[in-house]
């Protein structure tokens, strides 16, 4: 089996990579290192690729930008693959409003692309979209909300956001319009021609290797300034903002029970739940208790587009695919970064 897949250099990328090429999978992974283009040198994934390309014997990079329409559909007709996993993206709400071109170019027309080219070379092969909570805009924050000690939580009981809730008038961030413009083209593409087509709206997606910034990547990121004593700073909510963590290889999982069981342009929240939900303060006072005091700041103004509270309901994914269970709680996640931040200090190896 051939599995393609986009952003192969990133967080879930390269998870899936490994994870495909240890069942037997060919992959063919694309990335042409936009990560470094958009955040600098540290957010390169050029490190990871060339391990990948090291330890992987199944896998083979293809340097392709999304945006070269051509480039995609030769290498679609050439390579006809069984399976699509598409992650390539401008990544950071804050950064579109400096770069609008180019993160609509990628998030949008770069995800159009390769959905027409699967459409006319492979048509039947299951596609995994990593979409974004953030087509939701801002109105996840008109929610009933109850103020804890420590956290912002929901009131009435909710136990977290379905995807039933509404995409429309409400701000989104320049970032969130374009993938709110990949989201829908990819369930009409699932549903107008039928093809199997899954689009997953994550929350905060992390992991070992994410190459964390300010910017994108902000469990890994307030990880990476505790270990190293870097200063942090919080935007607004009194740091009481809440997001539900789900690890990379949680989420490689996922797909290959898509690709198992596809469904035709179903859009699922993707993210750890309830159990897997921490505030910025809770994640200072867990750092605190492992070990690692982190220096901060605090400013009033939040982001524009923010969430106060997010947690993913994921009765969907679960009823969909029952075969699927989280096997990384929050404990795991966070030894599994922490650990790999001291393998990176002591042998000096950037991750995604």
């Amino acid at each position: 089996m051939k599995a393609l897949i986009t952003g192969s250099g990133g967080l879930i990328g390269s998870e899936c990579a490994r994870l495909l090429c240890q069942q037997g999978w060919e992959v063919i992974g694309v990335d042409n290192d936009m990560r470094k283009h958009f955040f600098g040198p540290k957010a390169s994934t050029r490190p990871v690729v060339e391990e990948l390309c090291k330890t992987l014997k199944s896998y083979h990079h293809i340097e392709l930008d999304i945006r070269d329409r051509q480039g995609l559909r030769e290498l679609l007709s050439n390579e006809c693959p069984d399976f699509i996993i598409h992650t390539a993206a401008q990544p950071s709400h804050d950064k579109a409003a400096s770069i609008p071109y180019e993160d609509f170019d990628v998030n949008a027309l770069g995800t159009m692309n390769l959905l027409v080219a699967a459409k006319d070379y492979c048509p039947q092969s299951p596609i995994c979209f990593t979409s974004t909570n953030k087509v939701y805009g801002d109105r996840p924050n008109t929610l009933p909300l109850v103020e804890l000690q420590k956290r912002f939580d929901y009131a009435n009981d909710l136990d977290g956001i379905d995807e039933t809730m509404s995409i429309d008038a409400c701000t989104h961030s320049l970032f969130g319009a374009s993938k709110v413009a990949a989201d829908v083209m990819c369930q009409e593409f699932g549903r107008y021609f039928g093809m199997p087509i899954g689009i997953f709206r994550g929350g905060c997606l992390t992991g070992p290797q994410h190459c964390a910034v300010e910017l994108h990547g902000y469990l890994a990121y307030i990880v990476l300034c505790a270990v190293e004593g870097r200063q942090y700073t919080i935007y607004g909510y009194k740091g009481k903002q809440v997001r539900d963590q789900i690890h990379c290889r949680d989420v490689a999982n996922l797909f290959l029970e898509f690709f198992r069981h596809p469904t035709k342009g179903e859009v699922y929240n993707l993210g750890g739940g309830r159990n897997n939900s921490i505030s910025i303060l809770e994640t200072i006072d867990v750092l605190r208790q492992l070990g690692y005091q982190l220096p901060y700041h605090y400013e009033e103004a939040n982001r524009v587009g923010d969430h106060v509270c997010y947690i993913s309901d994921l009765s969907k994914i679960k009823k969909h695919f029952p075969n699927w269970k989280l096997e990384y709680n929050l404990e795991k996640i966070f030894t599994s970064i922490i650990d790999h931040r001291l393998l990176v200090a002591k042998r000096g190896y950037v991750g995604t």
